[in-house]
């Protein structure tokens, strides 16, 4: 007689393809923000100032 099959709980998580490309590729995106945000030409208008300048001081702290 065979002995019954343990149920292995050695806390093995599969994440789906999903769960961790789409966060990598999410931060990916943000990064490419701020890094070339204050070139972009929409960064130049008046309207769009504060926000460029918000970019500059964030990249100005993150990349000395």
């Amino acid at each position: 007689m065979a002995a019954p099959h343990a149920n292995r709980s050695t806390g093995d998580i599969r994440l789906r393809w999903w769960a961790v490309a789409l966060p990598a590729a999410v931060f990916a995106a943000l990064l490419t923000l701020l890094v070339s945000g204050t070139e972009a030409d929409a960064a130049t208008g008046t309207h769009w100032q504060p926000v460029g300048e918000l970019i500059a001081h964030v990249r100005a702290a993150l990349l000395p």
